[in-house]
Parts: C-alpha cells; sequence; structure tokens
C-alpha cells in the first residue's frame, strides 16, 4: 500500500477508459502498507482503489482477484474487482500489472474494542466456512520454508540474541506438522490496518494479496496475535475472548485444533517478525514507504514462548 509508482493525471485518466466508471474527478496515493502501490481514485461513476502490483508475479494474480470476486458474492465484506468491458479483472499500467476494485467505506481501527474483534472474529470464520467451496488452491509463500530461508538471508545483519531466539523457534516449528488441522482459504493478513469499519460495524476486509491455501487455525492466530495484543506483546483477554468466542460461533475450533493453538500463535507471530525483519534490512525503493517495527513481533513471539501453558489452558477452558 506504499507508493513505488507515480502516476500522472493523463496516464490515469487513459487507463480507466478501457472501464465503465466514467471519467477521473480526482486520485491520491495511499501511504500505509509496504507491499503495492496503491491510489484512491474518485470517477464521475463511483469510488475506487487501484492498485499496482510491484512484486508479487503476474501469473498469481488472476487467483487473487477471483478469489475476492468469489467471496464478496457470497456476502463476504471484501472488494469486488471492476472488470474491464472486455471482462478480465487485470490491466497494465506504467508497465505493471495493475486492477481496479471497489472502495468501501469505512476506515481501520488503530485501538480495537470487544466489539471490533467480536466482528472480526465473525467474519473470519464465514470467510472460512464460504472460501471452502473455492474450487482453485494456492500454497502459503511465506510458510515455513520461507522462514528458513529468510533467518539464512539475514545472518550478519541482525544480534547474536535474536538469531538465536529464531534458530530455536525454527526448531520448534519444525516438531510439528500439522497435517490433520482443518485447511482452506486463508486471509494470512487479517491485521487491524486491512479491515474497516464505521463505528463498530464492519465494512470491509482488503488486501488479499497474501492469501492461499493454509491451516485455518493459522489464520485465526495471526489475527489474534495483531488485534487482541497489548503494547508489551500480551495477550488482552477480553478482546482475545470476543475474537475467538465470536470465531466459534459460526466454525467450533475442533480438539486437535485446540491443542495445537499455543504453538500455532507462536508460528504466526514468528512469520510476521520474519517478515519485518526483511523489510527492514532489505529495503525497497519507492516514493512513499515506510517499515513497520519487528520489535512488536519479537515482543508477542517472546510472550507466546513463556506462556504456552497458559495459553493451551485458556482456549481449553
Amino acid at each position: 500500500m506504499s507508493v513505488y509508482t507515480p502516476i500522472g493525471h493523463e496516464e490515469l485518466a487513459a487507463f480507466l477508459r478501457a472501464y465503465d466508471v466514467g471519467e477521473l474527478v480526482a486520485y491520491e496515493g495511499i501511504q500505509d502498507g509496504i507491499e503495492n502501490t496503491n491510489y484512491f481514485v474518485d470517477t464521475t461513476a463511483g469510488r475506487y482503489v487501484l492498485t499496482l502490483f510491484e512484486w508479487l508475479p503476474e501469473a498469481d494474480l488472476p487467483w487473487f482477484l477471483d478469489l475476492m470476486a468469489f467471496l464478496a458474492e457470497r456476502g463476504i465484506p471484501c472488494a469486488h474487482p471492476v472488470a474491464d468491458r472486455a471482462g478480465s479483472y487485470l490491466r497494465r499500467l506504467k508497465g505493471k500489472p495493475a486492477a481496479l476494485v471497489q472502495r468501501l467505506e469505512g476506515r481501520s481501527v488503530p485501538q480495537p474494542s470487544e466489539a471490533h474483534c467480536r466482528a472480526i472474529g465473525t467474519a473470519l470464520a464465514r470467510m472460512h466456512l464460504a472460501g471452502q467451496d473455492f474450487p482453485r488452491e494456492r500454497a502459503n509463500d511465506r510458510g515455513p520454508r520461507w522462514w528458513r530461508e529468510t533467518v539464512d538471508r539475514l545472518r550478519g545483519r541482525i544480534d547474536a540474541d535474536d538469531l538465536t531466539i529464531l534458530e530455536a523457534e525454527l526448531r520448534f516449528q519444525s516438531l510439528y506438522r500439522f497435517q490433520d488441522l482443518p485447511r482452506g482459504v486463508v486471509h494470512a493478513d487479517l491485521f487491524r490496518d486491512n479491515a474497516l469499519f464505521v463505528g463498530e460495524r464492519l465494512t470491509g476486509i482488503i488486501d488479499f494479496y497474501y492469501a492461499c491455501n493454509d491451516v485455518l487455525l493459522y489464520d485465526v492466530a495471526v489475527t489474534v496475535n495483531d488485534w487482541c495484543s497489548d503494547a508489551a506483546g500480551r495477550l488482552e483477554p477480553a478482546r482475545t475472548r470476543a475474537l475467538i468466542g465470536a470465531y466459534e460461533r459460526v466454525r467450533p475450533l475442533t480438539a486437535i485444533e485446540r491443542g495445537a493453538w499455543p504453538a500455532m500463535l507462536r508460528a504466526a507471530a514468528l512469520r510476521f517478525w520474519l517478515s519485518r525483519l526483511h523489510d527492514l534490512h532489505f529495503p525497497r525503493p519507492g516514493e512513499i514507504t515506510h517499515t513497520k517495527d519487528p520489535d512488536v513481533f519479537r515482543r508477542i513471539l517472546l510472550d507466546r514462548i513463556a506462556e504456552q501453558e497458559r495459553l493451551r489452558a485458556v482456549l481449553t477452558a
């Protein structure tokens, strides 16, 4: 969502003529996030978000766009891609793949309440159930193999204590295979800045470009780690109960999922600590970019390691 590629008014106006969306009125770059170039686009016909894909392989993009359309058509609050006059969701702009999607109302909530957590828990479970019928699969690009490769790439760039923690966690995670856990389509990045609200009403889930097929509980863990952690990295009990309780009212967790919960929280924390370390030490050039603090997920991982038995007992209860 950073701006890596600047676009001129006439360039954008010419691009939009391939769609039935009216004439360009105004546009502005979106500065949050780190992966793609995004613009808010207003036309005489409506409001949209334009994404230029900076790093994802173009061959992978139809999967994401088709998934978003599939979920939106089944009542999941996500942005439906806009097809051009030829019926395609994907075009090119400035030599890069580009897509136009509906702009959803609302804004992200930096400090979510229990009500916000209940809303996101309900929507996540509904998305998991709806995704069971999506007919195509995609592997997780940021799974265990990527974790190992990223730790190797970070050697010599991070301090010895951090490297020791990371290597120990890789060893711990290698003991778990999770092959018997329920699987399906997961968002894999459902942080607070990827959900939109009007008041306490969830109006949108956005940024599906890490979505894949993986363990459903992993998606719950990713979401809980971000939505329910305090500044010290500890899980705040009331928000955690609100999110998981709402999720289970739609899709109850199985006994094996409950047993895997502490390890899955650790896996989710490891993935995002590594991602932020990677972005810090291997930054991408851009006109408007920023890097998120890796220490947030260092604290979360250390808490999940220290509190493993308590976390298991809480979920079992």
